[in-house]
């Protein structure tokens, strides 16, 4: 993780807030992504990561605040903020009836781009994501890994500004996930913002130039590692597990275990 230089901002959250009931999933959340960034979003499970990119995606309506998309607020103007961003979710809804060609032919023509180039691009994609083989079989014969690659491909055919991806490497293997970094740091390369949230942790602190950790729906901490280690008056060999442990006030303590796992 390292250091960037502030930018104009991509993303943007003003007081963002959405409750379920009496549950508050999100409180009031305020967050400035620059632009080409590749910004890290950790919490624990439960405290508000998904709920959060579904505001900022259009998939959810807040229940208060202002979502951002390069200025524009998703939800007055969805068109043209949507235009701008591509989504990799959590749970992949795909159409398991076609095959990861047309998949990823028909998300470029959505994007309303022109057919020789979606024509190009999704050979292109293909080849990059090592789905060629497999390009003309059905989705819902494919793995995790596969399914993960096609959506990516998909998300990215009509060049966002901003990609959002939810756990895009869990459940897959280590060829599939070297596939997709290589993928997300030529996106980085090309100015592309992306934000980003995962449960590994190493992924997050080898790739991520910055990083926010929520809990309980609240920010409790901001920074890149060398600024979290300072707040946190950690030394330079902390690690983002470390660091997010401390955010977020768990106890790293063995509890008792399991009865009958205990040594007589």
């Amino acid at each position: 993780m390292e250091n960037s230089v502030l930018s104009p901002v991509a993303v943007q959250t003003i007081n963002l807030t959405r409750h379920f009931g009496d549950k508050v999933a999100v409180d009031q959340l305020n967050l400035a992504v620059a632009e080409g960034e590749f910004f890290g979003f950790l919490g624990p499970n439960g405290a508000g990561k998904s709920t959060t990119i579904n505001m900022l995606v259009g998939l959810l309506r807040p229940t208060a605040g202002t979502a951002l998309i390069h200025g524009v607020d998703i939800w007055e103007q969805p068109l043209q903020a949507k235009q701008q961003i591509g989504v990799l979710p959590e749970g992949l809804n795909l159409y398991e009836r076609l095959t990861a060609r047309e998949f990823i032919r028909f998300a470029g023509t959505m994007y309303g781009l022109p057919a020789d180039l979606v024509e190009e691009r999704t050979t292109e994609l293909l080849q990059l994501m090592d789905l060629e083989d497999d390009a003309d079989k059905l989705i819902v014969d494919y793995s995790t890994g596969m399914r993960k690659k096609t959506a990516l491909g998909a998300a990215i055919i009509h060049s966002p500004r901003i990609l959002f991806l939810d756990e895009p490497f869990e459940g897959i293997d280590a060829i599939s996930g070297r596939a997709i970094r290589s993928v997300l740091r030529q996106l980085r390369t090309r100015g592309t913002t992306i934000f980003f949230s995962s449960h590994i942790l190493e992924v997050v602190e080898r790739l991520c130039t910055r990083v926010a950790v929520i809990n309980d729906g609240r920010l409790v901490a901001e920074g890149s590692m060398t600024e979290l280690r300072e707040k946190a008056h950690a030394g330079a060999d902390a690690t983002l597990e470390d660091l997010f442990i401390r955010a977020v006030g768990a106890s790293v303590e063995e509890t008792g275990g399991l009865s009958w796992l205990q040594e007589s």
